[in-house]
């Protein structure tokens, strides 16, 4: 891939804040986008968007925890030259591990591990027959634990191995694998959205978190979508075509 190339570019989970972000970043520059998700009448309103601002883009229901579909998709795209898992895994926080069910500390490591391998294999086999492409998956670089995090530190370690050694065995063939870390991006912070790992969150606790996580960054700001976004952008690019194996810090870098 080279600057001129434009890219068809898989976004799994397309429909929410980070993949709406990264949807329009990609189109902007002149890639197709192929938006995945579950809902069509979300898909298709992000698709509209982008293409009243002059972009490419296809939608598909894909289920990605669906091996055939996922495959049957990425069999009618073709070449794909990156491939973005965002589907949600169904983290479970703020409750102490020793009251949590079992089902609720590992759905999230089970989720996390199946969705991105199925999109990665399926991206991967045609990425490798190209010689080229990334695939690109996203957590909140938790690995370390953190109390009250339930599910995610695990599930966060799972993911942040697996695409370690899917770097190590793809290389060979010129594709590469990577992942990013984001958190506490303020604009998916939302009372609806934190109220789904955590029942007792309010407008006033959303509030404290948000001026919370500007004070714990080392810049005294918290990263926005568009930040996120421009970073995955360059990530494919063939400026970071050196890079792989590893995970990108994008949080603003907490101070603890």
């Amino acid at each position: 891939m080279n600057d001129t190339t434009a890219k068809n570019v898989v976004i799994y989970g397309a429909a929410g804040g980070i993949g709406s972000a990264v949807a329009e970043a990609f189109a902007a520059q002149g890639d197709t986008v192929h938006l995945c998700g579950r809902t069509a009448e979300t898909l298709e309103a992000l698709a509209a968007r982008l293409r009243e601002r002059g972009g490419k883009a296809e939608t598909a229901v894909v289920d990605a925890f669906d091996e055939a579909a996922v495959e049957a998709h990425a069999a009618g795209v073709g070449r794909i030259d990156v491939s973005l898992n965002l589907v949600p895994r169904g983290d479970v926080q703020g409750i102490p591990l020793i009251e949590m069910s079992t089902e609720d500390l590992t759905r999230a490591v089970t989720n996390g591990l199946r969705t991105n391998h199925i999109t990665a294999r399926a991206a991967a086999r045609r990425m490798v027959a190209q010689g080229e492409g990334l695939i690109l998956a996203l957590d909140s670089g938790s690995a370390h634990p953190s109390p009250m995090m339930g599910s995610t530190c695990p599930a966060d370690a799972a993911l942040d191995t697996f695409v370690r050694s899917l770097a190590l065995e793809l290389g060979a063939h010129g594709v590469r694998a990577m992942g990013i870390w984001v958190a506490g991006l303020l604009e998916t912070l939302t009372v609806e959205k934190l109220r789904a790992v955590n029942a007792a969150i309010d407008e006033q606790a959303v509030a404290g978190i948000h001026a919370g996580l500007d004070q714990a960054r080392m810049l005294g700001r918290s990263p926005r979508l568009a930040d996120v976004a421009e970073t995955i952008v360059f990530l494919a690019s063939p400026a970071a075509r050196g890079l792989t194996g590893t995970w990108i810090n994008a949080t603003g870098m907490f101070t603890s």
